[in-house]
């Protein structure tokens, strides 16, 4: 009954664990407690509003997978995990924010009945969902145990898609394609900036034909003038101006895939030196789509964007991208490889990046980006069809 409610088959499930559990031997770890929301859906199917409260899931080398998390919560596991409900366990709600026990106290009973009190246990130690208190909370109620290091170990695991992921985020890509259309045909002097954003939401939501829209990881960002020459920044009331550009960086959600998605607009006459670093952006994301072949490496694509941009006197330094596919708020990077520089991962088909060669000057941003997927051979294919330019609106 519960794999009838699970997004993907049961041999999908099992590819991952199979992958999961090897990366563990390698590691040397008898069990693994992840709290990342996203590897916590790859690895079982969870998905709920959860995520603020502690949880989490257990994998040890046999047996299914256990999802822990509070008790109401455990309802909603039951709904959307594979694993049958013996696999599923939640604590009492006096746990949550007390000052007098922590629910890490619950995940240790489980865990030593579980046979695992003196295992070596990886934790993801840098990640959003795992504090430092519940870091020592359980070493403390863990002994015998030896807890280790295993940031990204899951998130390593889900780099190569299967051609289910990639139905997925194909079918992500199309709404992407819709919320951008939205953003570009409703931008104009006098639009408040709230007002547009609704607008992008109730494009997202609502999706493309049966293909139902789900919640961003990332809220719409679209911040125009000078407030588009930092990155991350939201909307506000304020109406839209001529004369300033503003990039949105969008993305489409079906069932938690990502598509993003980044195009520019101005209202009014842009200025020169925007419409010359317009052309070599687009030249050095072609040089950067060429590059971005299997075999070759995550550096490379990013070099061949950088070296074009020299050529034509910009300097671009940092990240010009990283994979996605399944993802929680706060973000929809998966937090394993990157296109920059001095990155070596090896591209291999499968992967699916948001290439994102985005351009922040003094008085203006301009954003420009793909969702790519690195084929069989040849170069990456772009997964969103929307015309690659800076757009202007007069």
């Amino acid at each position: 009954m519960p794999q009838e409610n699970a997004p993907f088959s049961r041999a999908e499930y099992d590819r991952r664990i199979a992958k999961t559990r090897a990366a563990m031997q390698t590691a040397g770890l008898d069990l693994l407690f992840v709290t990342d929301p996203s590897n916590q859906a790859w690895l079982t199917g969870y998905d709920g509003w959860s995520f603020y409260v502690h949880q989490g899931v257990l994998l040890g080398m046999e047996g299914d997978p256990v999802w822990w998390g509070r008790h109401m919560d455990s309802i909603g596991a039951g709904r959307t995990c594979w694993m049958e409900t013996d696999h599923i366990h939640g604590y009492a709600d006096h746990f949550v924010q007390s000052t007098q026990r922590h629910p890490m106290q619950d995940l240790a009973r489980h865990i030593k009945a579980l046979g695992f009190d003196t295992a070596t246990i990886g934790v993801e130690l840098d990640n959003y969902y795992y504090s430092a208190k519940a870091h020592a909370v359980l070493v403390s109620s863990l002994p015998n145990a030896q807890l280790v290091d295993a940031t990204a170990l899951v998130n390593w695991q889900r780099l190569i898609k299967s051609e289910s992921e990639i139905g997925f985020i194909r079918k992500a890509a199309r709404i992407s394609e819709k919320v951008m259309t939205t953003a570009l045909d409703k931008a104009e002097p006098g639009v408040r900036k709230n007002d547009l954003v609704a607008e992008i939401f109730h494009a997202g939501i609502t999706g493309v034909d049966d293909i139902w829209g789900d919640y961003p990881a990332i809220v719409p960002l679209t911040p125009s003038g000078l407030d588009a020459t930092a990155a991350h920044l939201t909307w506000d009331g304020t109406p839209m101006r001529s004369g300033e550009a503003t990039f949105f960086e969008l993305s489409g959600c079906y069932r938690r895939y990502h598509a993003p998605l980044c195009r520019t607009i101005f209202l009014g006459t842009p200025p020169q030196e925007m419409l010359d670093a317009e052309q070599a952006q687009l030249e050095g994301i072609a040089a950067g789509l060429e590059a971005a072949r299997a075999g070759n490496r995550t550096c490379d694509i990013a070099n061949a964007f950088i070296n074009v941009l020299k050529k034509h006197g910009i300097h671009r330094e940092g990240r010009c991208g990283y994979p996605i596919g399944l993802s929680y708020p706060p973000d929809w990077g998966e937090r394993s490889a990157s296109i920059r520089s001095e990155d070596q991962t090896e591209l291999q088909p499968g992967m699916v990046f948001h290439f994102m060669p985005a351009l922040w000057m003094d008085t203006w941003g301009l954003e420009t980006t793909e969702t790519i997927l690195i084929n069989d051979s040849g170069p990456a294919e772009t997964l969103c069809d929307v015309d690659r330019k800076l757009f202007v609106k007069a």
